[in-house]
């Protein structure tokens, strides 16, 4: 039986499209201020989801290897950074790891939720509410809810239409909710079904907010979620316990 999980074979994937257009953008096929081609085109090339391919170009966006032109396409700016800031797997190895990144997002996701309501557009609301339909799916279905979850958070930051959002949140990756460190393919059971679908509720919160223009609503809204997730992992780290 294979066992590399779909989410794990998806990030490799990603990571795999990263180093093919990174190489092409340093040996120069692919010059500062050339055009990407389209998801599309990247997706009959390399064989991969449009999951993919949106996660390999937003690595590339945080590394400084290319930017996207909203309404134009993603163009190639330069040989990137290579001491772009990141946080590594290994330094979200334990419990308290966990709770001090949750401490990073809520600083700044709960301002983007706040940009996001002030400014998200028609567009932003359509793909944030995919995200949140597709975490709907997942969670119901028993099946492994991380991608989307971290999907919904993403397309807030780009609703910021700042752009430096939307780039850190790439460069943390899906490793910053707290289940990406759980076995996947472990079946929920009911307190952890009960805690995802509380979860989606609060998702639910935070994109109506957004919807109805709410600045101070959102940001409440993404505080109290990003708070909660943060208050169950010190409840676990002072048990000793690992969480969901």
């Amino acid at each position: 039986m294979n066992s590399i999980t779909p989410l794990r074979r998806a990030r490799t994937l990603a990571h795999e499209l990263v180093e093919s257009l990174g190489d092409r953008i340093r040996d120069g096929r692919l010059a500062p201020g050339d055009k990407l081609p389209t998801e599309a085109a990247f997706m009959g090339e390399f064989g991969v989801s449009r999951t993919v391919v949106r996660e390999a170009i937003s690595k590339l966006q945080a590394s400084g290897l290319v930017e996207t032109r909203h309404g134009v396409g993603t163009f190639v700016v330069g040989m990137g950074d290579a001491s772009a800031f990141r946080i590594a797997p290994e330094q979200l190895a334990t419990l308290r790891d966990v709770v001090a990144m949750l401490e990073l997002r809520i600083g700044v996701e709960t301002e983007a939720a706040g940009l996001a309501a002030q400014r998200r557009t028609a567009q932003n609301l359509v793909v944030m509410r995919d995200a949140l339909d597709a975490f709907t799916q997942a969670v119901e279905a028993g099946r492994d809810a991380v991608a989307a979850d971290f999907q919904f958070h993403h397309e807030i930051t780009r609703a910021t239409q700042n752009p430096h959002f939307a780039n850190l949140m790439a460069t943390l990756g899906t490793m910053i909710i707290p289940r990406a460190r759980l076995d996947p393919s472990r079946p929920p059971d009911e307190a952890r079904l009960a805690y995802l679908r509380r979860v989606n509720a609060e998702h639910a919160s935070i994109l109506d907010a957004i919807e109805n223009q709410d600045v101070e609503g959102a940001r409440a809204a993404m505080r109290t979620h990003l708070a909660n997730s943060r208050e169950r992992r010190r409840r676990a780290a002072a048990l000793g316990e690992e969480s969901p």
